[in-house]
C-alpha cells in the first residue's frame, strides 16, 4: 500500500460520521483585503480566447527563499460570475483565518468561472473546457513568478468544482501532489491518468443536488483499476459536504502532507 494512503485511512475511521464536529475559525481580516486580484487568458479548443479573473492569497511571514505550497480551489456553480469575489466563499475564506495561515503558510489560488460557463463541458461530459484551461494557465504562471514549490501543488473543489477537480487532475496529473474532490463527479474512463496521484473523495449520503453515485462511480473505477483512493461517506449530510470535509481539518491537513517525488 502506498505510504500516502496510510494516514488517509486512519483519518477515515475518525471522520466518517463527523457531520456535527465542524469548528469555527476566527477571522481577523476579510478575504477581499488579503487576496490580491489578477487575470489570466485562456483559449478554447478552437482558439477563441477569454480573460478570467482570479484571486491569490500569499503566505504570511515568508522567510528567506523557502518555497511554499500552492492550494488550488475550484468553486461551485453558485459562485460563478464576474465580480472576482464570490469564488472566495467557503475554503478560501477559511484559509484566511490566522490559525490556518500560520499552520499552512501557503499560496491559495481561486479562479472565478464566468456565469455562462462551467468547469466541465457539461454534466454529462466531464471533459475539460476553457475555464479549466484558465486555471491550468494560472498555475503555470504562478509557479514561474512566485516562490512556489512545484512538488506541493494541491487541488480541491466542491460541487461544480468537484467535477472540475476530477477533470483538471485527469488533464494535468503531473501538476498536482494531492486531489480532494467534494460532492462532484467525473469521467470513469479517465482514471488511468490519475494513477499515482493521492486522492481523497468526500460526498454526503443525503445529497439531493449531486447524487452520491457520481463520486461512487469514480471511486469504483479507480479501485477496479487497482488505484488507491480514500472515500469518506458523510452519513446524513446533504449537498454541503464541504463544511465537514474542510472544517474538521482532515481534508486540508491530509492535502498538505502530500508531496510529489
Amino acid at each position: 500500500m502506498p505510504a500516502f494512503f496510510i494516514p488517509l485511512l486512519c483519518c477515515l475511521f475518525v471522520l466518517g460520521g463527523c457531520s456535527t464536529a465542524s469548528k469555527t475559525l476566527d477571522m481577523k481580516m476579510s478575504p477581499e483585503d488579503l487576496f490580491v486580484e489578477g487575470t489570466i487568458e485562456a483559449a478554447d479548443r478552437k482558439g477563441a480566447t477569454r480573460s478570467y479573473s482570479y484571486r491569490l492569497l500569499k503566505p504570511m511571514d515568508r522567510k528567506g527563499d523557502e518555497a511554499r505550497p500552492l492550494l488550488v480551489f475550484l468553486h461551485g456553480m453558485g459562485e460563478r460570475g464576474g465580480d472576482n469575489l464570490d469564488q472566495l466563499e467557503y475554503l478560501p475564506t477559511w484559509m484566511c483565518s490566522p490559525e490556518w495561515r500560520e499552520r499552512f503558510r501557503a499560496f491559495v489560488l481561486a479562479v472565478q468561472c464566468p456565469s455562462d460557463e462551467l468547469w466541465v463541458g457539461s454534466w454529462n461530459d466531464a471533459g475539460t473546457c476553457r475555464a479549466i484551461f484558465a486555471v491550468e494557465n494560472a498555475i503555470e504562471r504562478l509557479i514561474k513568478t512566485e516562490n512556489i514549490d512545484p512538488s506541493r501543488v494541491y487541488l480541491t473543489g466542491l460541487s461544480m468544482g468537484g467535477y472540475g477537480s476530477w477533470a483538471l487532475a485527469a488533464h494535468r496529473p503531473d501538476l498536482f501532489a494531492g486531489l480532494v474532490p467534494i460532492c462532484g463527479g467525473g469521467d470513469p474512463g479517465s482514471v488511468e491518468r490519475l494513477r499515482g496521484l493521492p486522492i481523497w473523495v468526500f460526498h454526503g449520503t443525503a445529497d439531493g443536488v449531486v447524487g452520491e453515485s457520481n463520486s461512487m462511480e469514480m471511486v469504483s473505477a479507480l479501485r477496479s483499476s487497482g488505484i488507491p483512493v480514500g472515500y469518506t461517506r458523510l452519513e446524513g449530510v446533504g449537498h454541503d459536504s464541504w463544511t465537514d470535509a474542510y472544517l474538521n481539518e482532515g481534508a486540508i491537513n491530509w492535502l498538505f502532507s502530500q508531496q510529489r517525488p
